[in-house]
């Protein structure tokens, strides 16, 4: 079968609060390169992915152009947009990047894997088994068997529930759609006089009837959000290079 088009969503817009840092934590450097610049390697380099969309926070667009995109030569990244006020808000605008055929009739028709750029030690293997369940189910997710026992509580903060662990899983991103399905399932949400999802997953679930597949992604592939998250991914990352 031939391979479709690939499309990466590469979400850079956050404020980072919980860094705690005045520096947005996508531009904080391990190794004299910035946290975007290993995300945005991994989908450069990447035969899966075809072209990238880069959304960054607003106004920030020259900057990063300039100092990553031009600067460590991504040739893949087709379009760089403003993010939202919220994080659904910021992957409608890369997804509209898509709908309005900026990027050609093959992205329209391909897949879009949708990735937080925090996520910097997302893979080619994450990347093609993510290409391989979207071919099958239409929409899926990355993400990982919890380690843990999870207890759901009640509004005092007493333990309700004990979901059995083997059903629980932590979910992670790239999360991979047709581009057709997850565009139109964002242009119902955005639709809504309120919104409440937390991932794209959701939007699907709560849009469209098709189900959302899981597939493994790796327990490296953490999200950056607090300063020992970078403690991490200093770890990781010399563990590599020492290689």
């Amino acid at each position: 079968m031939e391979k479709k088009h690939g499309t990466a969503i590469v979400l850079a817009a956050g404020q980072g609060k919980r860094m705690g840092t005045s520096v947005q934590k996508q531009y904080i450097e391990l190794f004299q390169r910035p946290l975007i610049f290993y995300t945005l390697q991994t989908f450069e380099d990447s035969r899966v992915i075809d072209d990238i969309i880069l959304v960054v926070g607003p106004g920030q667009e020259d900057y990063v152009y300039q100092e990553i995109v031009r600067k460590y030569y991504f040739t893949k990244v087709k379009a760089i947009v403003p993010g939202g006020n919220e994080r659904y808000d910021s992957v409608w605008n890369g997804l509209k990047v898509l709908k309005n055929g900026a990027l050609g009739e093959e992205a329209k028709k391909g897949y879009v894997f949708i990735h937080d750029g925090a996520r910097m030690f997302v893979d080619e293997e994450i990347l093609r088994r993510g290409y391989a369940t979207v071919e099958k189910y239409r929409a899926c997710v990355a993400g990982m068997p919890s380690k843990d026992t999870v207890k759901l509580t009640d509004e005092q903060g007493f333990a309700k529930e004990t979901p059995d662990r083997k059903y629980v899983w932590s979910v992670q991103t790239p999360q991979v759609f047709e581009a057709e399905l997850i565009t139109e399932a964002y242009r119902k949400l955005m639709e809504q006089e309120e919104i409440h999802v937390t991932d794209d997953a959701m939007v699907v679930e709560q849009m469209t009837d098709i189900p959302v597949r899981l597939f493994e992604g790796s327990y490296r592939n953490i999200k950056i959000t607090t300063p020992e998250d970078l403690e991490i991914a200093r770890v990781f990352l010399r563990a590599g290079i020492e290689k």
